[in-house]
């Protein structure tokens, strides 16, 4: 019974790491410099889940196997002024859509509270479980 504790413990946890990902594109939807002022623009990012591989809950859970960068997440932008631009006066910005953002962030919310409420009601159940023993 401790196990499907465990898996929604590892649910939050991955989707509480999403919810980072997630800003973290919304926050950086205009960047196109890295920390060193050159012109690297950024790239968007996605977290990959896996069940969980290792340890007794193997095969239990969720778990974060990577946080993704997702190649090729820029479009261009006619910017002719810009001393980044291109010959054609074009560079390349940031394809983050903050509409496809909040609704990302809006299913990792629902899923962590989801996860909370399968927590809880196991929880309950094994208060409900003691007392049936005593």
């Amino acid at each position: 019974m401790y196990g499907s504790l465990d898996v929604s413990t590892s649910g939050m946890i991955a989707q509480r790491t999403r919810m980072e990902v997630i800003a973290s594109n919304i926050a950086n939807a205009g960047s196109i410099e890295n920390d060193r002022g050159e012109y690297e623009p950024y790239l968007r990012r996605a977290a990959m889940f896996s069940p969980v591989s290792s340890g007794k809950g193997a095969g239990m859970g969720v778990e974060v196997a990577e946080i993704q960068i997702l190649e090729g997440s820029t479009r261009p932008e006619y910017r002719p002024e810009h001393p980044f631009a291109d010959e054609g006066g074009y560079i390349q910005v940031p394809d983050i859509d903050p509409t496809i953002e909040w609704v990302n962030g809006l299913q990792a919310s629902r899923a962590y509270e989801a996860n909370i409420v399968a927590a809880e009601t196991t929880k309950n159940m094994m208060a409900q479980a003691l007392r049936l023993l005593a």
